[in-house]
C-alpha cells in the first residue's frame, strides 16, 4: 500500500501565519491608539513619528542577530522566546506614559524605549519564519509558503484597525495592549509545544512527507544548526546579489510603513473620514495584501519552475513594483476619497504581490544561512521603514500629503531597478555542512528518485 504523505509542513506554515497576524497587531496597534495617546499626552505628529520609528529602528538593527540565532540554535526556541518577549513589552505599552522612564527621558522617550524593545523581539520573527520554511518546505513550494506567512502579516494589519478601535471605544486604549500581550504569550507556548526545527524530529511527520520535503533539494541543503562562522565574504563581497535584493527591500519597507503608520490618520485627518469609518476603510490595503501575498508566492513558484527563477523571482518583483508606482501615484492624485482608498489599496496589493519572491530569493541564494541572509535583507527593508514614518509627515507638512505619496511612488521605480542585479538562479557558493537529519531526508529523496527510474 502506498503511504500518503502527511501535511504537517502546512500546519507549521499555518502557525507561522498566526505569528504574522499577532506580530502585525502588535506593530500597527499604536498607530490606531495614537488618536487617543496624542491628545492625552500632548504629542505632535512629529513626536508620534519618532515613537513609530523607534520600533522600526530596534526591529531593523536586530534582524541579523535574530536570523543568526535561528541558524545557530534552531528556529523553534528562538521564535517561542521572541514571541514571549515582544508580547510582554506590548502589554507594557499601556504603562509607558507612567513608567519611571518618564522622569528621566520624558513621555516620548519612555514610549520610544518600550517600542524599541518590542522591535527587538519582533526582529527574530521573519528571519526565523524563513529559516523554518527552508527546513520544512521543498524548494518548489517555498515562495507559496512565504506568501502565506506574509499574508498573515497583511491580515493582522487589516484586522488591527477595526479590532483596536472597537476595544478602545469599549474598554479604553490600554486594554488593547493588555489583550494583545496575553494572546502573544499563549502563542509563544503553542510554538514551543507544537513545532520542531526539522521535519524528521516531528512526531506527526511520516516518511512519505519527509520524501516530499526533500524532493528537489540540492546535495547540500539546509541544516538545523550552523556552527561555523557566517561566510560574509561569499555573501556580500564575491557576489552583490544580496545588496541589490536588500536595496529593493529597503524601498518596499519605506512604502509599506506609510500604510502601517499613517494610512489610518491620513484617511481621518486628510480625507476627512470619521474615526470609525476610517478604522474600517484603513483595512483595505491589508485585506488586499492578504489576498495577493499567497497568489504572488504561488505565481513565483509556478513561473520559476516553467521559465526559471530569474523570471519567477526577479520578473515578478519588477512588475509588482512598477504596478505599485502607477497605483499609488493615481491614488494620491485623485480628489475622490473613495477612489483614493481603492487605488491606494491596490498599490498595497501590488507591493504584497512581490514579498514572497523576496523571501524565496534569500533561500535560493543561500538556503543554509536562510535566517541570517533574510535577516540582512529584512534589516534593509526596515531601515527604509524606520525612515518612512518620520520623513513622510515632514514632507506632508512642508509640501502636502500628495507629494509625500508621490515620493513613495517614485521610489517604487527605483526598487524595480534594483531587482536587475539579483540572480536567484545562481546560488552563492558556500562551504556548508550537512547534518544527519538532512542526510536522512536526502537519502529519502534519492530513494524516491531511484524508484522512479526503476519504473
Amino acid at each position: 500500500m502506498v503511504e500518503h504523505p502527511t501535511r504537517t509542513r502546512w500546519f507549521i506554515v499555518a502557525l507561522i501565519f498566526c505569528m504574522g497576524v499577532l506580530m502585525f497587531i502588535d506593530r500597527v496597534n499604536i498607530s490606531i491608539a495614537a488618536k487617543y495617546i496624542m491628545p492625552e499626552y500632548g504629542l505632535t505628529d512629529i513626536q508620534m513619528g519618532w515613537i513609530f520609528s523607534a520600533f522600526v529602528l530596534g526591529y531593523a538593527l536586530l534582524q541579523i542577530p535574530g536570523g543568526w540565532l535561528g541558524d545557530r540554535f534552531g528556529p523553534r526556541i528562538i521564535l517561542a522566546g521572541a514571541i514571549f518577549w515582544w508580547s510582554a513589552f506590548t502589554a507594557a505599552t499601556a504603562l509607558a506614559g507612567d513608567l519611571f522612564l518618564v522622569s528621566l527621558i520624558g513621555i516620548v522617550g519612555s514610549f520610544a524605549v518600550v517600542r524599541i524593545l518590542i522591535g527587538i523581539g519582533e526582529a527574530a520573527g521573519p528571519p526565523n519564519y524563513n529559516r523554518m520554511v527552508a527546513n520544512w518546505i521543498a524548494p518548489n513550494e517555498r515562495a507559496l509558503a512565504m506568501g502565506i506567512a506574509t499574508s498573515g502579516s497583511a491580515f493582522g494589519a487589516a484586522l488591527t484597525p477595526p479590532l483596536i478601535v472597537w476595544i478602545m471605544v469599549n474598554l479604553g486604549w490600554r486594554a488593547a495592549f493588555y489583550l494583545a500581550g496575553a494572546a502573544g504569550i499563549l502563542l509563544a507556548l503553542l510554538c514551543y509545544w507544537l513545532t520542531t526545527d526539522e521535519p524528521a524530529e516531528h512526531a506527526w511527520v511520516n516518511q512519505a512527507e519527509l520524501q516530499r520535503i526533500a524532493a528537489g533539494r540540492a546535495t547540500t541543503t539546509t541544516t538545523p544548526r550552523i556552527t561555523q562562522p557566517i561566510p560574509w565574504r561569499a555573501l556580500l563581497v564575491d557576489r552583490k546579489d544580496l545588496w541589490f535584493l536588500t536595496a529593493a527591500y529597503f524601498v518596499l519597507g519605506y512604502i509599506l510603513y506609510i500604510y502601517f503608520s499613517w494610512f489610518y490618520l491620513y484617511l481621518v485627518n486628510v480625507r476627512k473620514f470619521s474615526v470609525l469609518s476610517g478604522g474600517w476603510y484603513s483595512t483595505a490595503p491589508f485585506l488586499a495584501g492578504a489576498i495577493t501575498a499567497p497568489i504572488g508566492g504561488w505565481l513565483s513558484d509556478h513561473l520559476s519552475q516553467r521559465f526559471g527563477k530569474r523570471i519567477g523571482r526577479c520578473g515578478l518583483g519588477i512588475c509588482g513594483l512598477l504596478l505599485t508606482y502607477g497605483l499609488i501615484w493615481a491614488g494620491a492624485s485623485t480628489s475622490d476619497p473613495y477612489l483614493a482608498i481603492l487605488l491606494l489599496a491596490l498599490g498595497s496589493a501590488a507591493v504584497f504581490l512581490t514579498t514572497a519572491a523576496f523571501w524565496a530569493s534569500t533561500m535560493d541564494l543561500a538556503s543554509t544561512y536562510a535566517g541570517t541572509v533574510s535577516g540582512f535583507m529584512n534589516m534593509g527593508g526596515n531601515l527604509g521603514g524606520a525612515i518612512s514614518p518620520t520623513l513622510t509627515p515632514y514632507i506632508a507638512q512642508q509640501y502636502g500629503w500628495e507629494t509625500a505619496l508621490f515620493v513613495a511612488a517614485a521610489l517604487a521605480i527605483v526598487g524595480a531597478g534594483f531587482w536587475l542585479g539579483v540572480h536567484p538562479e545562481r546560488a552563492i557558493e558556500l562551504q556548508e555542512n550537512t547534518s544527519p537529519i538532512v542526510q536522512q531526508t536526502e537519502a529519502a529523496a534519492s530513494a524516491v528518485a531511484r524508484e522512479g527510474a526503476d519504473r
